[in-house]
Formats: structure tokens, sequence, C-alpha cells
């Protein structure tokens, strides 16, 4: 039960389901999963250890935004995904390519999506990209990064067009990995995750600017 409650709070940290500032109480935490205080408090110890949580007035709430923090995982995420995307290029099954044509099809229906919806689903499509990487060292890596990213009220994804431009992006990396292009599979994730890290620091600037002018 500790595991299972850790897994799915970390999970509902990182796909924005609980943003920061949430508060992590153990009594209602306990009424929900239906167990007593231990094992809850042992998950959100280890919430705490792993940066996803911090103490605040004596309680424990999800963390909140670090500016500086997210770019240096944007910049860190450039650099992993690309060589994920060229591994899974050389690498991939015909499995991985049908998981991820499906994911792509999914993605291209959802009606209207909240920002929890969108950071889950993405984030799940790029899981399947690492999986087709077939190197169990740097699926490891990019799972621990993202440990370090604690998403904004507003996903990227939600900016503009961004969705749609990002779909036909996701389209042309499986095209590229499908046809075993290492190469054009690396090109295209890099400027899909630099794309992503621009439109942030955007959002870290507006945000930061509402702070200021309060």
């Amino acid at each position: 039960m500790r595991e299972d409650i850790f897994a799915k709070l970390r999970s509902e940290i990182l796909n924005g389901t609980l943003p920061p500032g949430t508060q992590l109480k153990e009594i209602q935490l306990a009424s929900r999963f239906g167990v007593s205080r231990t094992p809850v408090r042992d998950a959100l110890s280890r919430l705490e250890d792993s940066g996803l949580a911090e103490r605040v007035n004596r309680g424990l709430q999800v963390r909140g935004l670090d500016p500086e923090q997210v770019i240096q995982v944007y910049d860190m995420r450039i650099l992993l995904e690309v060589e994920a995307s060229g591994q899974a290029a050389q690498n991939r099954s015909l499995n991985d390519i049908l998981a991820l044509e499906a994911l792509l099809e999914r993605d291209k229906n959802l009606k209207k999506p909240t920002d929890a919806e969108l950071i889950q689903t993405n984030l799940e499509f790029h899981r399947n990209v690492w999986k087709a990487s077939q190197n169990p060292v740097l699926i490891d890596l990019l799972e621990r990064l993202m440990t370090h990213l604690v998403h904004a009220p507003t996903s990227t994804l939600s900016v503009n067009n961004r969705q749609k431009e990002a779909l036909k992006e996701h389209a042309r990396l499986i095209e590229a990995i499908n046809d075993r292009d290492a190469a054009a599979a690396r090109e295209i994730a890099k400027l899909h995750f630099s794309t992503a890290r621009e439109i942030r620091m955007d959002l870290l600037r507006k945000a930061a600017f509402r702070d200021a002018t309060r």
C-alpha cells in the first residue's frame, strides 16, 4: 500500500491533478485510500525526499514552482529526449510504432481536454517513445528527471494552437522513427521540446509580471 499510495500521488503531482500549493493531509489521504495514517505518512515522506512536496507552516504541500529549476529541467530534457528519439528510430519494434500511432489517434480525438489531461496524454506518448529506445538507462534518467518538474497550472499545450502543432510534430516523429531515420527523429524532437521551452519561458515571465504588479 505504501508503494501504491506514493506512486498514485507522484503521478497526480506530475500530471497536474495535484497542482503546486495543494495541501497533503494525512487524515484526508488515509480516508481517500482506505488505510491507516502510517502508510500515508510514509508515502508523504518519500514525496518530500524526492522534492515533490515541501513543508510550509508545519504542513506538507505540493512543491511550488521554481522557475530556474523548471528551465534547467527543460534544458536537460531536450538533450535526453533527442537521444531517446534517435535511439527509438534505431531500435523500435512494430509494436512500438502501432502503440505510438494509437496514442496519436487518441490525442487527435480529445474534446476540450483539461490541462491535466493534456499533460498526462502527452507524457504517455513520450514515455512510449522512451520505451521504443530499448535503453533502460536512458528511460530511468528521463523518469528521474520528471520528478524534478512540477508543472505550472497552465500546460504549454494549452497556449494558442500549440496542441495541434504538437500533434503534427508527434506525427512527424512517428514517421521518422518508423523509417528508422535517427537524424530526422533527433531534429524533430529537438524542435518539439525547444518550442515547449520557449512557451514555458513566456508563461513564467507573464506569471512573474502578474506577481510583481499585484
